[in-house]
């Protein structure tokens, strides 16, 4: 084992016996929250379903308003890092009338794979799985049950879409350490900045051209999973089709502490996906600023033929634009086409010249561009005279 491994193991250990200190210390003195469940959106088939989530202590963070202050932004992001885990909640998890159970773990996830019977009503790509909190080691309410959401594409989905989400669909200046500080912690769903055109782009791809809207979508992002109400609160207020968003752990673990993980949390979850679903083809949408050319790259050399054209948004830093270049290049010779573009609109006359999309959604997508950046400019004013 080396040195790495047996400094990060250490670190773990003394993370987690200063959490069951914690832990303990407010049990005892009877300061813990109310308890929340909190499921995340996640994907399965006709066969397998995968069911995931995390009991956490509830701070009682409320929706995001244009009118809410820095103060109360970073107030926020605040409890969201200071999360306090729920470890040995006992679940009870109800799908098609049968019951599963399902404990917490150390940092208050949960994690269970449904094996249910056949599903053959396909009307609804999101079925819905009720969760129930049977016992927890602090006090909780009686009959505390939320509703999960697990995504299974349709047998006619025609493609799937992989994307990104910082710097791809949502300014984050993930380049610039003080601006992208800036932007997460200081800004809430409502005042972050979406990027020009996304959301009718986006929407036009979950059509594709059978017009059913079923294309399923997949959002990989490194961002830890403390962000994720905002994050999922983000897509539904700017309309981007929603999707299952899989994130990564914030901790002190060898992988998370050492660095590195980006790339490797981020191809993993992209190959369970294309694993989980063997007869589909993907689109994959990112940005230059960070790791996903390269990734994107190792996705196609993996697995070839099954990336059906890669988008990637030019964040503007030369040194990574020529990585992006060199990396289209490559992918070139495997029969892939990974375009830099500037904007959604760019992107979006290249997927229909490839058949993706209606060629009559151009002009929706340009107009939708057009609007979101009168509203980006409006938000950038704003923000200044702040």
């Amino acid at each position: 084992m080396d040195w790495k491994s047996v400094f990060s193991n250490y670190i773990a250990e003394v993370e987690e016996k200063f959490d069951d200190l914690t832990f303990g210390l407010r049990k005892r003195l009877k300061l813990n929250d109310p308890i929340q469940i909190v499921p995340y959106r996640s994907y399965g088939t006709v066969n397998r379903l995968y069911l995931t989530g995390r009991v956490l202590e509830d701070k009682l963070i409320r929706p995001g308003t244009d009118k809410d202050t820095i103060l109360n932004n970073l107030l926020n992001m605040y409890k969201r890092f200071e999360s306090d885990e729920v470890p040995g909640a006992i679940l009870r998890v109800t799908f098609q009338h049968e019951e599963h159970q399902v404990i917490t773990d150390h940092e208050g996830y949960f994690k269970l794979n449904l094996a249910p019977s056949q599903l053959m009503q396909l009307d609804d790509i999101w079925h819905p799985i009720e969760i129930e909190l049977l016992s927890a080691p602090i006090p909780h309410p009686e009959n505390l049950k939320v509703q999960a959401e697990v995504l299974i594409p349709p047998f006619d989905a025609e493609f799937g879409v992989i994307s990104d989400i910082d710097d791809t669909i949502v300014h984050t200046s993930a380049t610039n350490l003080l601006a992208m500080s800036r932007t997460v912690f200081l800004n809430n769903a409502r005042t972050r900045l979406p990027f020009a055109g996304v959301s009718a782009f986006y929407k036009s791809l979950q059509l594709g051209r059978n017009g059913k809207r079923n294309n399923p979508f997949f959002y990989v992002s490194s961002s830890p999973w403390n962000l994720y109400d905002l994050l999922k609160e983000y897509l539904d207020l700017n309309d981007i089709p929603a999707g299952p968003l899989l994130l990564r752990d914030f901790g002190v673990d060898q992988n998370r502490l050492m660095g590195g993980d980006h790339m490797s949390h981020k191809f993993k979850e992209i190959e369970n996906i294309l694993l989980t679903y063997p007869h589909l083809n993907f689109v994959l949408i990112g940005d230059s600023g960070q790791e996903d050319p390269k990734i994107y790259q190792e996705v196609v050399k993996r697995y070839p033929g099954r990336i059906i054209a890669i988008y990637i948004r030019d964040v503007q830093v030369v040194a990574r634009e020529k990585i992006a270049l060199e990396v289209a290049a490559e992918v070139a010779k495997m029969n892939v086409e990974m375009l830099m573009i500037d904007n959604a609109a760019d992107a979006a006359a290249h997927a229909a010249r490839k058949g993706l999309i209606f060629t009559e959604a151009i002009p929706e997508i340009e107009t939708d561009k057009e609007q979101d950046k009168g509203l980006l400019s409006g938000k950038e004013e704003s923000t200044v005279l702040e």
